[in-house]
């Protein structure tokens, strides 16, 4: 195993008391991307011209669409312990419910949540946020089935929405799921889910931009709860065109190195510019775990 599989329960002494939401925690953007389904249809809330594009041409829209939106790789644990899970209901897809990102993907939501939570069993002393949300299609129903499924499977190890959670907490209850569910109704009915965690990203395709954006947003101050800044670059139809032979993966390893820099020079806490989550595409390519995890021993310099 690698130490970034068990970092939580390697942390000192020291930062075993401070609230979840003060520490530095590696977190994948649209984490379940890496299993893309090419014969989906592109998701109803993609625009208008693409999804008739989809149905004129799918041959040629979705490998571009599969290209542009992998963003990560399977097995790349790493350290990451948080995950941004955007459910959606596929046409013709059944009762389960999918990942999403401009089209479906091949695992189901059920598969994915129970095998988190065989890691679990064997990580216990990692906790792992979890954020689910976009929902797209979703009935009434879907919903209540769908976080019925979500307290039975995780049950004592869901941390209450009105906890300060830090690891001390956590491992003497036995807690290692913070769940946010970006639904109003559910998350009132329910004291285990947790409201929608803000996600800072900039919607760009250049670093430098990105860093300014983050910038700015920590000057201003940052939430008092689990917020995450997020590394992610954002392409436009007007880029894919300009780029025809790139795709997500190589636009950001090009531009990964200022973004690391940029991470390296943060440090976590309550205080304004402090980190919390950090947010980041093809997190099995770079250091980029490791950067983060090494952000906390920060507080015990200080």
């Amino acid at each position: 195993d690698r130490k970034e599989d068990y970092w939580m329960s390697s942390l000192p002494e020291e930062l075993l008391d401070v609230p979840l939401w003060n520490l530095a925690i590696p977190g994948s953007h649209d984490s379940m991307s890496f299993c893309l389904d090419m014969s989906s249809p592109v998701l109803r809330s993609e625009p208008w011209l693409l999804r008739i594009m989809d149905r004129l041409f799918p041959c040629l829209t979705r490998p571009c669409i599969y290209r542009w939106s992998t963003t990560q790789v399977p097995g790349s644990d790493l350290g990451i312990r948080y995950l941004d899970l955007r459910i959606a209901r596929k046409p013709a897809g059944g009762s389960s419910l999918f990942f999403a990102h401009g089209i479906y993907t091949l695992t189901c939501v059920k598969e994915a949540l129970e095998e988190l939570a065989l890691w679990l069993d064997a990580h216990p002393k990692e906790v792992i946020i979890i954020s689910c949300s976009h929902f797209e299609s979703l009935t009434d129903e879907d919903h209540v089935q769908l976080v019925d499924f979500i307290l039975s499977l995780f049950s004592k190890k869901l941390c209450l929405s009105q906890d300060t959670p830090t690891l001390r907490s956590c491992w003497s209850g036995g807690q290692q799921v913070i769940l946010s569910y970006d639904d109003l109704q559910m998350e009132c009915q329910h004291r285990q889910l947790w409201p929608k965690i803000p996600y800072w990203y900039a919607d760009s395709p250049d670093p430098k931009k990105v860093i300014t954006y983050l910038e700015e947003k920590k000057r201003k101050g940052r939430p008092g709860s689990f917020y995450v800044s997020g590394l992610n670059l954002t392409e436009d139809a007007l880029y894919i065109l300009l780029h025809p032979l790139q795709n997500l993966r190589t636009m950001t390893m090009e531009a990964l190195s200022p973004l690391l820099r940029w991470t390296a020079e943060q440090r976590p806490g309550p205080g304004v510019g402090g980190v919390n989550i950090i947010g980041c595409d093809f997190v099995g390519f770079s250091r980029f775990c490791s950067i983060v995890i090494g952000l906390n021993f920060k507080q015990i310099e200080a």
